[in-house]
C-alpha cells in the first residue's frame, strides 16, 4: 500500500479530498444562492468571495495529510509553499465565470501532485451535486445529496463512429473549427470547468483541445480522473502534461486530453501544424 510522508494510506488521502471538496462546495452554495460580489484579479481574471471561502476550507481539511497545498488564491495572495515532490493542488471554484452568470457549470477541483504527476483527483460541481474521482484503483462518478456521496459507479472512456469534442464556453480559438474538420469530428460538446475532462472520462465526448492558457490548479484534478479512466493529456510536444513548473509561475502549455493516448498524440500533431 502506498503511504503519505505523513503515513497516510493513499485511499485515505482520497476520501480526505472528497471530504474536503463536500466542505467547500457547501461554502460556494451558500454563496451561489444570494448576491454575488465580484472583483478583478491583476490579471483580469473575475474572483469571488467563494473563491477565497472555499479555499480555507479546504486547506483546513487537508491539514492532516501533513502535505504541502498549493492553492490557486493562495499564490494569488503571494502564498507559495515549498512543495517538494508530493503535493495537494486546489483550484476551489473553476469556472468563476460560469458561477457568475449562474449556469451550473463551475467545479471544486483538488488534485494529488507526485513527482510531477496528477494521480489524483476530484472533481464536484456543487451546483448539480455531480462528483467524480480518479486515482490508482481506478475513475468513478456519483451524486452529492446532504453531504453523502451516492450512486457511486466506475467510469471510464469510450468511442463512438465519430469523435465528439468538448470546447470551451468561455475560450474559444479560431484553430478549433480546423482541427475538427481535420479529425472528423462529429459534433462538439460546450460545457465550462474541468468539467470537459470528467465528459471524457465518462465517454460523452473524446477529446478536448487546450488553445489558451490555464493554470496547474485548473487541470491537475481533471487529468487525474481522465487518467484513471482510460485516457491521456499531452502538451503539444506529444510528452505527458507534468506540474511544479513554479519558474513559469505554474502556467501550463497548450495540452490536448483525449480518450486514448493515440488519439491524443494524433490531436497534438496536428495543433501544431495549425498553430504554426
Amino acid at each position: 500500500m502506498t503511504l503519505t510522508q505523513a503515513g497516510l494510506p493513499a485511499a485515505s488521502l482520497t476520501e480526505l479530498a472528497v471530504e474536503a471538496a463536500i466542505a467547500a462546495a457547501e461554502v460556494i452554495c451558500a454563496v451561489y444562492h444570494r448576491p454575488i460580489h465580484v472583483v478583478t484579479k491583476d490579471d483580469g481574471s473575475p474572483v469571488t468571495e467563494a473563491d477565497a471561502a472555499a479555499e480555507a476550507v479546504i486547506i483546513a481539511h487537508l491539514k492532516a495529510s501533513g502535505l504541502p497545498v498549493l492553492g490557486e488564491e493562495s499564490v494569488a495572495a503571494g502564498i507559495v509553499p515549498v512543495l517538494g515532490e508530493r503535493y495537494f493542488i486546489v483550484d476551489p471554484l473553476d469556472g468563476t465565470k460560469e458561477f457568475i452568470k449562474r449556469n451550473g457549470e463551475f467545479t471544486v477541483n483538488i488534485g494529488l501532485v507526485d513527482q510531477g504527476r496528477p494521480v489524483m483527483g476530484v472533481v464536484l460541481a456543487p451546483a448539480s451535486g455531480e462528483i467524480f474521482v480518479g486515482d490508482a484503483g481506478g475513475a468513478w462518478a456519483g451524486k452529492v445529496v446532504d453531504g453523502v456521496v451516492t450512486g457511486r459507479a466506475p467510469i471510464s472512456v469510450g468511442w463512438l463512429e465519430r469523435l465528439r469534442i468538448v470546447a470551451s464556453r468561455s475560450h474559444g480559438h479560431e484553430a478549433l473549427e480546423q482541427l475538427c474538420r481535420t479529425l472528423d469530428v462529429e459534433s462538439d460538446v460546450s460545457v465550462g470547468s474541468s468539467l470537459k475532462f470528467c465528459l471524457l472520462a465518462r465517454g460523452d465526448a473524446q477529446l478536448y483541445p487546450r488553445f489558451t492558457p490555464t493554470c496547474e490548479w485548473d487541470t491537475a484534478a481533471g487529468q487525474a480522473v481522465l487518467e484513471a479512466a482510460g485516457g491521456a493529456v499531452v502538451t503539444l510536444d506529444g510528452a505527458p502534461m507534468r506540474y511544479g513548473k513554479g519558474e513559469l509561475g505554474f502556467l501550463n502549455p497548450y495540452f490536448v486530453a483525449a480518450a486514448s493516448m493515440e488519439l491524443a498524440q494524433k490531436a497534438a500533431a496536428e495543433m501544431r501544424v495549425l498553430l504554426g
